[in-house]
């Protein structure tokens, strides 16, 4: 759709396979007018008795029906859904306040009609995009969201049945619908061998023109982490749609920041890791071309995400280091000075977890992760190793402890990654001790936590620990990485008394698995309470007050 045709809309969307929002307020016949060239030619003024809207003679739109739902609210609703292949758009009739009605048609204007963009995926962080949108339809009504993702095989129904299933989140399907782009494999590391950040974040734009294409938004908040689409926001200069003639406001939630400072000592110290190949720390020359070229994508990174207007972050970690690249180019470009970000913990679904039962536990250690090579599963299969080679009689018998591995696989590298783990698990002797759960449902996740001991967690500078906060919300005893979230959010001292344990090392994570495995009943429990209580620092109404904070300063935004 041209962008001549929305000169009075505004923004970019959120993007790929992972986590998204954007918001636009404007009235129905933008909205109309904006969602057009993604789903065809409707006629505004085109509706059945019902409200319904007729579709043009060879138009590729097809109409849904609006099931009787209410819209006392003067609310427009913008719906896709899969019918034979073609793309479905709704709008219904709104009851006005002198009890006559009207349809979002020629000539129809209604105030505070609202939009939000969204993206599919799987994953912890994506709890931060649903629980949003949850208390969006919650607390305004008005506010209408669409996704935009990479899935194009997922409808709508899909999507909200997977959201219940795998994060017990009740979506309402009355104001939810999705724009699916074509170009998600711009973003996919796969697409870039070399120079991985730079190929991702430039194809982060591409992508983002896409999204442009096919809507365009008042309010944009960015969960994804794609901060070069701020750019390609601010140089096309588009203005609100509300007759502000403002900016869009841009919010963004950083999960992990695409590049950190941690990084950058990584390189320089010529220390191997996920994101520093062996061959790279084994050669000074390519070390010291690394860091020049990470410290230059760092100057861009900082000056892209300058451009928010608001910026939340998940954790201690990465508000420090979020707040270490901006101060520098933060007042440059806001003209005042960078003030820091706002610390908000991601929603976990501790209310439902703490109903699970503290005592009967078996002797089972749980890992809940993606299986992404930086959540660095093989050290738990090292650990487990540790454990045994120490206490032989924890391997078989009475004494038995399993590892249950649960996680995602997204792809076909997710699961070769699962194959190389059974590989060793079978190498080390640990194929008896080791079970392999993948893509569970919700309610067998449920089972997991309510049977196991411990809850482990190794990946090293973890941004905050979603997993972690459950463990502990759940009963379980945790044992995660001394780093990142985890060491400085989450498994923190409850009045001077431990709620948990960290580790650095396989070894020490043996160790400190045979100390929880050792301790008294007594204390045990009155772990696992304790544990329990400090993760209620990090339920979805605290997440909520300080989503609302960030909201109402965007909306302020809009409206100066």
């Amino acid at each position: 759709m041209p962008l001549a045709r929305q000169a009075a809309a505004a923004a970019i969307s959120a993007l790929a396979s992972t986590t998204a929002l954007v918001a636009f307020f404007g009235n129905p016949n933008t909205v109309a007018e904006q969602l057009r060239g993604e789903i065809g030619e409707i006629l505004p003024d085109q509706h059945d008795e019902h409200g319904d809207a007729r579709v043009p003679s060879g138009g590729e739109v097809c109409a849904c029906d609006d099931g009787g739902e209410d819209m006392s609210r003067g609310q427009v609703l913008l719906q896709y859904c899969q019918r034979a292949g073609k793309t479905a758009f709704y709008t219904a009739t709104s009851t006005l306040s002198d009890g006559g009605s009207r349809t979002a048609g020629k000539g129809g204007k209604y105030e505070q009609v609202r939009a939000v963009v969204l993206t599919n995926a799987g994953g912890g962080g994506e709890r931060v995009l649903w629980a949003a949108i949850a208390h969006l339809q919650r607390t305004e009504p008005d506010v209408v969201s669409v996704v935009y993702t990479g899935d194009t095989d997922a409808s709508k129904e899909q999507i909200i049945k997977k959201v219940q299933e795998r994060f017990n989140i009740n979506l309402s399907p009355k104001s939810l619908a999705f724009v699916y782009l074509k170009s998600r494999y711009l973003v996919d590391d796969k697409t870039w061998s070399h120079f991985t950040l730079l190929g991702q974040s430039g194809g982060s734009v591409l992508l983002g023109w896409e999204a442009l294409q096919g809507l365009v938004p008042d309010i944009f908040i960015d969960t994804m982490g794609y901060a070069f689409t701020f750019f390609l926001l601010r140089l096309l200069g588009i203005k609100s749609s509300t007759g502000s003639n403002s900016s869009i406001p841009i919010g963004a939630y950083v999960h992990y920041p695409t590049i950190s400072t941690d990084m950058l000592a990584r390189v320089r110290d010529r220390r191997a890791s996920h994101t520093n190949d062996a061959r790279v720390a084994g050669s000074t020359l390519r070390s010291q071309a690394k860091l020049l070229y990470y410290r230059a994508f760092a100057f861009c990174y900082s000056r892209s995400l300058s451009l928010a207007d608001n910026i939340m972050v998940n954790s201690t970690w990465t508000k420090n280091h979020v707040d270490r690249l901006l101060p520098s180019v933060h007042g440059v470009s806001k003209g005042s000075q960078y003030d820091g970000s706002e610390l908000v913990y991601p929603p976990c679904n501790t209310d439902a977890l703490a109903k699970l039962p503290l005592e009967g536990r078996e002797r089972v250690i749980l890992s809940v992760a993606q299986f992404r090579p930086e959540k660095n599963h093989m050290m738990q299969l090292q650990a487990l190793r540790a454990l045994f080679d120490a206490n032989p009689d924890y391997s078989s018998g009475e004494r038995k402890v399993v590892l249950v591995m649960l996680g995602s696989a997204r792809n076909e590298e997710d699961t070769q990654r699962v194959e190389a783990l059974q590989r060793t698990a079978h190498e080390l002797g640990l194929a008896k001790n080791v079970k392999f759960v993948l893509n569970a449902p919700y309610s067998e996740l449920l089972d997991w936590l309510a049977r196991s001991s411990i809850g482990l967690s190794t990946m090293v500078d973890e941004h905050f620990g979603i997993n972690v906060v459950e463990f502990m919300a759940a009963g379980l005893i945790p044992l995660a990485h001394a780093s990142g979230g985890p060491l400085l959010d989450i498994v923190m001292p409850l009045n001077g008394e431990l709620t948990g344990f960290h580790a650095s090392t396989p070894a020490e994570f043996g160790e400190r698995l045979h100390e929880i495995f050792s301790l008294r009943k007594t204390e045990e429990l009155a772990m696992r309470k304790r544990a329990r209580q400090s993760s209620e620092r990090f339920g979805t109404k605290e997440f909520e007050k300080g989503w609302a904070k960030a909201w109402m300063s965007l909306k302020k935004s809009l409206n100066p």
